[in-house]
């Protein structure tokens, strides 16, 4: 029979890390519901190789400490909704879509599962929310910014694919993150969104921008771990995009670590 030491050893070196996907609140048939876009899904599984769970958008019934010790890596997902601009000090557009479950929900966890070493890649509304997480603000339509160039995704009558088509080069910061995963390579990115940075979060390094200098990724500077957000959308490209891939694949490396470590710590000791 297996010691409780070597059925642990296994376990470890064979499962796959879990990665927690934040997920929108919906409403179906007059039902509360959770969602996340399979494209996520997808790239966690296929290109992360992760496990990837959707995390109800429900703050409440999730401990953070429970949560921090549970997963691998935490994915914050794009949405057609806006962080609530009171996070930021600003006042709502009448027609600006937002989620206030969802704030209330990445708001709480995400200091704590930072804090855990839980590796982090924020997509879109996540690249937004991590920033005013960190005490930076929002515009909330960059196109009407003078010198801006218009980030949104254009005609709605193309097929849905066709909106995440690259629509501008990126500007790589030298010696970051983002350097190393390109390669050195000039790259262009699929940018769709409304919203963007006004004024960079505390701590947070700049790791690229658009032409027009708008910040399109960033990481936390002090963070041992993993830590990438980027205003464009890798999950749609994973396909036709080896940079895409190469996100989710350093990524999923880091939660691998994370893994590691998280269960070498459970271990028991020799005798």
């Amino acid at each position: 029979m297996k010691s409780a030491s070597s059925r642990s050893s296994l376990s470890s070196s064979s499962t796959r890390p879990v990665v927690a996907i934040a997920s929108d609140c919906i409403e179906r048939h007059g039902h509360v519901a959770h969602a996340a876009w399979h494209g996520y899904v997808r790239a966690v599984s296929e290109v992360s190789k992760a496990l990837p769970l959707v995390l109800p958008c429900a703050g409440d019934a999730i401990d953070a400490a429970s949560l921090a010790d549970a997963i691998d890596g935490i994915v914050l997902t794009g949405s057609p909704s806006n962080v609530h601009p009171a996070r930021y000090g600003a006042e709502p557009d009448a027609d600006m879509q937002v989620d206030l479950a969802r704030d209330a929900t990445v708001f709480a966890l995400l200091p704590a599962l930072i804090a855990a070493g839980v590796p982090v890649l924020a997509v879109c509304r996540g690249f937004q929310e991590l920033n005013v997480l960190h005490g930076g603000t929002l515009e909330p339509a960059v196109h009407l910014q003078p010198g801006r160039l218009d980030h949104r995704e254009g005609d709605h009558a193309r097929p849905v694919q066709r909106w995440y088509d690259d629509s501008h080069a990126l500007h790589i910061a030298e010696g970051g993150l983002l350097e190393r995963l390109a390669g050195g390579a000039r790259v262009a990115v699929n940018s769709l969104h409304h919203q963007g940075i006004a004024r960079l979060g505390h701590g947070l390094r700049v790791e690229a921008t658009a032409p027009d200098g708008l910040v399109e990724s960033f990481s936390i500077a002090s963070a041992p771990q993993f830590t990438l957000a980027v205003q464009w959308h890798p999950e749609m490209r994973i396909d036709d995009s080896a940079f895409a891939r190469a996100l989710f694949s350093a990524f999923g490396d880091a939660c691998r670590e994370r893994r590691r470590q998280r269960t070498s710590e459970r271990l028991p000791s020799a005798a």
